[in-house]
């Protein structure tokens, strides 16, 4: 063993230090505080406000069902393994449950102090059934007889009726009644039906006229429910009826080297979703001391488990205020524009041969992406076409393409991820059409998801066949390319065109490949390959210098890479949305790194990575995070821009962009608290947004540099 082999392992046994960690679940939290801290920004316009703030009570309902659920298995099954930050299972809930009741503090408050008035300021109101007029309460009543009351069922709970099953994400009622012939006291839940509108609107859109009222005024559904509940119990005197909402874990565990057909094993564990574990309940703080034991004792939970909200639960209810007709309330709308290549009129396939080409979504139109596959479908000279599906929307013209090109008689292979969380039961439908068109579906490698996202379309052409590819870093789905910022990459690279068909040969068929010419593929060869380029950087020093703009960096071996090239000097700027457990400003580790998180209007999800590599720079996209779910458990591209004129444009025009933001970024300090960049310019500077800048400026660079 070489002296720089020793020397490197010493260093990195003392960056296992757990006080250069922070904890995966805690920077989870960390990054819905700051999507929670847009709901308060006024610099959105309202209805944009009360998104953010349905955003983020949903991404803590994925949370506690995901995260939350696995580190509680681990308490259950006494299993003591701890993340590298070092903190144990136990004290991961203990650190969780302190920061989530915080968190729902600042929730409520904006709601109760910020958002409810500026709506009723608005004209938006959200009334509480005690506020409504006589005549309202009537209607209200009548609403309750039509549309309610036919689909409640009050269960009880007593020696002759078991605790009912509370579903998960299910809203409920905990409802106490008193007959008055007999004294006694009894117990009955009743579900809050999730198949009518939370909301109910006290002024309904009267179907001839074509503008919806200025005015809007809104009841809760659970205060219907509760004004009403003498119809629900007939001769009973109603004593008390307190919310309550229960979240389960949802994780499903597959056994894959059993199952015979995946598809119908998916299916099945589908079904046993609703009953998972109960992994947190949330109660109204009007909700006394012995309903919640009732409650905690027939579902299981501790006091860990327990959350008082004073105010209404399950608040990502809210997205259905984003239907009222009110477009000075909400963001103005997004103008995709096509890029310069596409906007010559010559088909698909001219275009990709002359150039490849870079798409930024959702500032540029995802409608190439669909051409290609559309004019794939059509077009006589092509044989195939090959594509991986992860996330797909519900009425996808991609899949249509794909049927229609196996109906022209090409040959289509789709490989759908089944296990694509919470898209499986779309996915699983997705397939069945796929499969009754006569494309050859198949489901991916046992034990892996297929996370990568590529097209390959074979053509024949004069000159033989030729290999077209689309790679990009985000989903094959219409809507999220209009929310998400994502990269697509359109070539006819015969190195990169190489790489995929073998790709696809290991996706469908047998095959242990684990070198590409220029691909980085996971969990084959990704994170070495990663590693010697962390390490090239390592040895220039003070010369060397990387940029990683990801959704998130959790792998521990990644991390101590990046310390290590910190130690020797290399500059290092990570541009993470997400979760980051790498701690930066670290004297003598990690003084050299910086970290910045931008939330906005458009969800950052392009991973992009700079190296720069003694002035030749090396630049990659792709689809994986660097976890060790992406870098082990995953099959993921990260895809190499070789052409300089494409390498200038995500260089100047994505990573200075988001470098130079004032106006969304946060920046991340050594004991893992996210400051807005905001607060320390000083207040006569215009501050810059970035996502802005794109939807005000992109058009004009585009044409200025001869790209439109």
């Amino acid at each position: 063993m070489d002296s720089k082999t020793l020397e490197n392992e010493e260093i990195t046994e003392d960056l296992k230090n757990p006080n250069y960690y922070i904890n995966r679940e805690l920077s989870t939290i960390e990054f819905n505080r700051r999507v929670l801290m847009e709901s308060l920004n006024i610099d959105h316009p309202l209805l944009e406000r009360v998104k953010f703030n349905a955003i983020f009570s949903n991404n803590m309902d994925e949370f506690f069902m995901v995260r939350v659920s696995g580190i509680r298995q681990q308490v259950m099954l006494g299993i003591p393994e701890s993340p590298p930050d070092g903190l144990t299972p136990r004290e991961q809930l203990v650190s969780i449950h302190r920061s989530v009741d915080e968190l729902n503090t600042l929730q409520m408050h904006n709601w109760r102090a910020n958002l409810e008035p500026s709506l009723k300021k608005n004209g938006i109101h959200l009334l509480k059934y005690e506020d409504l007029k006589s005549k309202q309460q009537k209607n209200v009543s009548r609403y309750f007889e039509q549309q309610l009351f036919p689909v409640l069922t009050p269960l009880a709970f007593d020696p002759g009726h078991p605790f009912p099953h509370i579903s998960n994400l299910s809203l409920n009622l905990a409802v106490v009644v008193r007959d008055p012939n007999e004294g006694d006291r009894h117990f009955a839940r009743i579900k809050v039906p999730d198949t009518l509108p939370r909301l109910v609107p006290l002024n309904p859109l009267d179907p001839d006229e074509l503008i919806q009222p200025k005015v809007q005024k809104f009841v809760w559904l659970e205060d219907v429910i509760i004004a009403n509940l003498d119809r629900l119990f007939p001769g009973m005197e109603i004593e008390e009826a307190h919310p309550f909402r229960v979240t389960r874990n949802t994780d499903i565990e597959l056994q894959e080297d059993e199952a015979d057909d995946l598809l119908a094993t998916m299916e099945e564990n589908l079904r046993k979703r609703p009953f998972g574990f109960v992994v947190r309940l949330e109660v109204a703080s009007s909700c006394p001391d012995r309903i919640r034991d009732i409650l905690m004792a027939n579902l299981e939970t501790t006091q860990l488990d327990i959350y008082t909200i004073d105010g209404p639960l399950g608040m990502g209810s809210l997205f259905q205020l984003m239907n009222i007709d009110r477009p000075e309330l909400k963001d103005p709308p997004l103008y995709p524009a096509i890029p310069g290549p596409f906007r010559t009129g010559d088909n698909m396939f001219r275009v990709i041969s002359r150039q490849e080409v870079l798409l930024h979504h959702p500032y540029d139109s995802f409608a190439p992406v669909i051409n290609f596959i559309e004019e794939a479908a059509i077009d006589r000279d092509v044989l195939a076409i090959k594509q991986t599906l992860y996330r797909v929307d519900s009425n996808s013209p991609i899949l249509e393409a794909l049927m229609r090109a196996r109906q022209n008689g090409k040959q289509v292979t789709v490989l759908v991820e089944l296990k694509a969380r919470f898209d499986e039961e779309s996915n699983i439908e997705w397939a069945r059409a796929l499969e009754n068109a006569g494309v050859h579906v198949v489901y991916g490698l046992i034990g892996l998801k297929t996370h990568a996202k590529i097209t390959l379309v074979v053509r024949r052409e004069r000159e033989g066949l030729k290999r077209y590819v689309h790679l990009s870093t985000g989903n094959y789905n219409t809507a999220t390319a209009r929310i998400y910022t994502d990269l697509g990459f359109m070539t006819t690279d015969n190195d990169i065109c190489s790489d995929i068909s073998e790709l696809f040969n290991v996706l469908t068929g047998y095959s242990n490949q684990s070198e590409y010419r220029k691909l980085l593929v996971a969990p084959k060869s990704a994170r070495s390959q990663m590693l010697d380029m962390i390490e090239a950087e390592t040895e220039l020093g003070e010369k060397g210098n990387m940029v990683f703009k990801l959704n998130h960096l959790v792998d521990a071996k990644i991390i101590q890479a990046l310390y290590r090239a910190s130690i020797k000097g290399v500059k290092i700027e990570l541009m993470i949305r997400g979760i980051c457990c790498l701690r930066p400003g670290l004297p003598g580790v990690s003084e050299n790194i910086v970290v910045r998180s931008y939330i906005g209007r458009f969800l950052e999800h392009t991973r992009i990575f700079y190296f720069g590599n003694n002035g030749k720079p090396k630049l990659y996209a792709g689809s994986a995070d660097l976890m060790p779910r992406n870098l082990d458990r995953r099959i993921e591209t990260i895809f190499p821009i070789q052409n300089e004129t494409l390498q200038k444009e995500i260089v100047e025009n994505i990573l200075d962009v988001y470098r130079k933001d004032t106006a969304k970024s946060y920046v991340l300090k050594p004991g893992g608290q996210y400051v807005p960049i905001a607060q320390e310019i000083p207040a006569e500077d215009e501050l810059f947004n970035a996502q802005k800048w794109y939807l005000n400026e992109r058009k004009t660079y585009i044409q200025s540099v001869g790209l439109g």
